[in-house]
This record gives C-alpha cells, structure tokens and sequence, in this order.
C-alpha cells in the first residue's frame, strides 16, 4: 500500500478538525468577531487608495482630459482660421473669374468692334471697286453698242439691198436701201 503525506495513516489521518488545530468555525469574514477588525482595515484602504487615487492617478487623468480638451478646442480653432481662409480663398477666386470674364468680354467686344468696322472699310472699298467696275462696263457696253448699233445698220442695209436684187434682180439704188432701212430702225 502506499503511504500518505506525512507519514499518517488511517481515516482520519488527513482531515482538519476542530480537535487538532483546525480553523473551526465559518467562512472568517462573515464572523462576527472580526467585524469591528474588518471595518478598520476597509476604513484605512479606503484611505489609502483614495489618497493615491487623488494624489496620483486623478491629476493625470484630469491632466489627460485637460490636455485632450485644449487639443479639441485647438483643433476647432485651426479648422475655422483654415475655412475662413479658404473662404477668402474662394471668394478672391470668384472675384479674379468674374473680372477674367468681364476683361474676356471686352476684349471679345472691342475684337467684334474692330472686326466689323474693318469688315464694313473693306465693304465700302469693294462697293466703291465694283461701281467704279460697272461704271466701266456700262461704258463699253454703250460704246460696243453704239459701235453694233452703227454695223447693225450697215449690215442691215447690205442685207436688205442683196435682198432686192434677188427678189427683183435689180440692184437698188443705196440712198432708197439707206432711206427704208432709217425708216425701219427709227420704228
């Protein structure tokens, strides 16, 4: 058989009893002698842990939560200053487009302006170019007229007396072939 812890042997050999040295009793913090000796010790690590706490772990807290706080409002400060200066960013902006577009406008402007005066110099330089044209054309039109005109009358008195000469085979006097072809022509 194998022996036991401690060299005890039997039943009884391993349990705690109240005879041999054993504790007794109940569960030691729910017994009522030892109340007024637990109150004491609770009252004092109270104490101390409060006095570690204020003294130690709270201003670090405090600390931390200051410092959290001011970084907040700081951030919140840099945040406004940064879209007040992108407002004023975007509002220069806006102001250098519209004069971009005003000055782009004029520019366009004066460009028509000039284009048209330009265009409407060349219109005159051509009108009075193409009348002076047609000035002369008229001109040699009247003169090659006149000159078709003064051919036309000989041509037709010609005609008209080989006309004569074959119908009648007499050939015509030319004052008379003159004379009928002015009648003729005059209407």
């Amino acid at each position: 058989m194998a022996e036991s812890h401690g060299g005890a042997k039997g039943p009884a050999a391993g349990a705690h009893t109240g005879a041999e040295g054993g504790h007794g009793g109940g569960f030691p913090p729910f017994e009522s002698s030892t109340y007024a000796s637990q109150l004491v010790s609770l009252a004092i690590f109270f104490v101390v842990l409060y006095v570690i706490v204020s003294k130690l772990a709270l201003p670090k807290v405090g600390g931390a939560i200051e410092a959290r706080q001011n970084k907040i409002e700081g951030d919140l400060a840099e945040a406004q200053t940064l879209r007040d200066q992108s407002d004023a960013a975007l509002k220069a902006y806006e102001s250098e487009l519209a004069s971009a577009r005003s000055r782009a406008q004029a520019i366009g402007n004066e460009s028509r302006d000039k284009a048209n005066a330009q265009a409407e110099t060349e219109r005159k330089a051509l009108e009075e170019q193409l009348a002076a044209k047609l000035a002369g054309a008229e001109k040699t039109i009247a003169s090659t007229r006149t000159a078709a005109m003064s051919n036309v009358r000989g041509i037709a008195a010609d005609a008209a007396g080989q006309i004569v000469q074959q119908l009648t085979g007499v050939v015509p006097d030319a004052a008379s072939v003159n004379a009928a072809v002015d009648a003729s022509l005059k209407g």
